[in-house]
């Protein structure tokens, strides 16, 4: 909001430009990965790379080529993050480039965040108390519990009026205790130590304080889509929306995935919601039935525990593809049973014998307590033991047989016979 500009603030289309060196610095950059990136701190005379604020995230671009990382500001100086093995030498001209599709992107949504927050201020009552430009869809948070859906049709209708009418967007600069500021909305206290302000002022709908980069014409942003309303914070909403090309980028995604989802359902798109609609009715029974098969299979499989004399302190059971409930609906059944045998349970996500599954172990509790130790060194067993019962998940099975032995060398060792 300072009248101290950068180029990129006075001319938002500005994609090239040479300056002077000022500074630079060696410095380090942390990656995503946590590591570190080699480079240099370079200042510029002036700059067309706009540093972070006002919700904009900063530009991306080059300085003789070289790729520019992070640009910051650090009081009224940008500081631009260059990747290269030599500095740049004070008092040489370089050529800054702009990422001008990463910028285009955001002087649309930047604006289109004015234009929404404006109207949806003056015309709804609706206050922006944040925003924020994500990588794919940005977010307008505002003062309010809910939108009502007849607002949210009419807000978006509205915009879009504005957009057709080709509404112009101007950067202007006023004296702080002057006149015009009287009409200028800011979301934040405006600073004590300038004398002028920054201004963005769209035709007939805004005067907003602002230090980020925005089309000169609503018509730049050909159109803006709202997706969806979500619950936000300390009783707030969020609205997210697209604008401009990355209106057309989602359209195209929605497209391709709706091409996708006609070829595997084998029906026409109109009637997409209806078959996914018959087919999780359909699932919801599937899933109903297989349960009742699998809790006859575990109760059959528990009678025929109960059927063995003399009853073996050691019973291992193993099923291929099948489901936790199994082993739970099957210990149930031989409660009564766990004080004089140990059970071990493992049921296996597919068939493959390195599969990762489930584990359960059921038994006296301080048998069961040994034997866990044993699981999570040899299978990285992960569960709770609670009343005598260990059940876990385990990434692979592979060394089931290997465990099974080492739980009879335990029972061997408290002289109890296999």
């Amino acid at each position: 909001m300072n009248a101290q500009l950068f180029l990129c603030q006075t001319d938002s289309y500005l994609q090239k430009h040479t300056s002077l060196v000022v500074c630079c610095e060696k410095s380090s950059l942390k990656a995503n990965a946590g590591e570190s990136i080699d480079g240099f701190d370079v200042v510029l005379e002036d700059t067309i790379l706009f540093p972070e604020g006002g919700g904009q995230p900063d530009d991306r671009g080059t300085i003789d080529g070289k790729q520019v990382l992070k640009v910051q500001k650090i009081g009224d100086k940008a500081v631009h993050f260059v990747v290269c093995e030599q500095p740049f030498q004070i008092g040489t001209s370089v050529e800054v480039k702009v990422d001008w599709n990463r910028r285009w992107d955001h002087m649309q949504q930047h604006t289109a965040q004015h234009l929404i927050s404006a109207v949806a201020e003056d015309t709804f009552g609706l206050v922006t108390t944040s925003w924020t430009l994500g990588e794919q869809v940005s977010t307008i948070e505002v003062d309010a519990p809910t939108i009502a859906s007849e607002v949210f049709s009419e807000l978006e209708k509205t915009v879009n009026e504005r957009i057709r009418e080709s509404r112009s967007v101007e950067m202007k600069l006023y004296a702080k205790d002057s006149e015009e500021m009287s009409k200028v909305r800011s979301r934040f206290e405006l600073p004590e130590n300038t004398e002028c302000i920054r201004v963005i002022h769209i035709d007939g709908v805004d005067y907003n304080t602002c230090c980020g980069t925005h089309v000169s014409n609503l018509s730049h942003l050909q159109a803006i889509k709202f997706l969806r309303v979500e619950k936000g914070k300390k009783n707030k909403s969020n609205l997210l929306f697209v604008a401009g090309d990355r209106l057309l980028n989602y359209l195209a995604k929605c497209i391709e995935r709706e091409k996708s989802l006609t070829a595997l359902l084998n029906n026409e798109s109109e009637q997409h919601v209806t078959l996914v609609e018959k087919m999780q009715k359909q699932m919801k029974l599937f899933q109903k039935n297989f349960l009742n098969v699998i809790r006859e299979l575990a109760i059959h499989e528990a009678k025929y525990f109960i059927s063995l004399e003399p009853k073996p302190v050691f019973y291992s059971l193993h099923r291929k593809e099948g489901q936790n409930d199994f082993i739970s609906i099957f210990l149930n059944e031989v409660s009564n049973f766990k004080e004089n045998t140990l059970f071990l349970l493992t049921v296996s996500h597919d068939a493959s014998a390195n599969s990762g599954g489930y584990i359960a172990l059921a038994g006296s509790e301080t048998l069961v307590k040994k034997c866990v130790e044993i699981a999570e060194q040899m299978m990285n067993a992960k569960g709770i033991i609670k009343h005598g019962r260990f059940q876990a998940k385990v990434a692979s099975l592979l060394n089931k047989s290997k465990f099974e032995d080492r739980v009879k060398e335990i029972l061997n060792s408290n002289s109890m016979i296999l």
